[in-house]
């Protein structure tokens, strides 16, 4: 069984399938126990095709296909049900997130406490334009201010995260943006990690700062909702 499982979702991103694994392997081939589960989310364009090929180059690959367009969250949830690895490593398919950093969280979760059961990436550098970055500074900021996660950034991919932890939270569409409240809310810890991040590969967004800001209101409400509610108990067993 792997040590790692690395969940990478996909939607019409042929043009990244390829360098992202081959950069994938280089940071983690001979230094851990991993397969790589990509979620192709109905793609529209060849992905799924790609990545039946390559399957003969890179033989960690798994390969999970939404029967429909699902989004994000319910890619990367689907795809961590489906994996074998007790820590997973999340990525974005458009190639920003930096695989030579999956080997920096896992030092750090090595060198953290056990009750730390995510691993967040943190943007210090980001190579996204000007007004994605000015309203992710903004989002993160109200985020921070009704959450109180201590999270300067929930949406970067690139996540180190214990599998059983993850399925132990509640599920709803978006979800990903708030993983570290939702784990905190659990009782567990989360730890933020300086990361590299990259222009996209090829290929375009498939979001802009419209829908991300319609979509995140009713979620924040939601999310702060589900905290306000939460209650935790230690059990023992007589």
């Amino acid at each position: 069984m792997p040590q790692l499982s690395v969940v990478v979702p996909v939607f019409n991103e042929r043009g990244n399938i390829v360098p992202l694994l081959s950069e994938i392997a280089t940071a983690l081939r001979g230094k851990v126990d991993f397969e790589v589960v990509y979620i192709d989310d109905a793609s529209r364009d060849d992905s799924l095709a790609v990545l039946g090929a390559a399957k003969v180059q890179f033989p960690e690959l798994r390969v999970i296909k939404h029967l429909a367009q699902s989004g994000q969250s319910t890619a990367i949830r689907n795809g961590i049900k489906a994996a074998r690895g007790t820590w997973i490593a999340t990525l974005d398919g458009d190639g920003q997130n930096d695989p030579a950093d999956i080997p920096k969280l896992i030092a750090a979760r090595d060198a953290g406490p056990v009750d730390v059961k995510l691993y967040a990436g943190w943007r210090v550098n980001r190579k996204d334009t000007g007004s994605k970055r000015w309203a992710s500074k903004i989002a993160n900021a109200i985020r921070s201010r009704l959450l109180r996660d201590a999270t300067p950034d929930t949406g970067c991919g690139i996540k180190l995260i214990e599998r059983a932890a993850f399925l132990d939270l509640p599920y709803f569409d978006h979800m990903h943006r708030y993983l570290p409240a939702l784990m905190q809310r659990a009782g567990w810890k989360t730890v933020s990690v300086p990361v590299n991040h990259r222009p996209r590969g090829s290929g375009a967004s498939k979001y802009n700062n419209l829908n991300r800001a319609l979509v995140g209101i009713a979620d924040l409400r939601g999310v702060a909702w589900l905290i306000r509610r939460s209650k935790r108990s230690s059990v023992e067993e007589i």
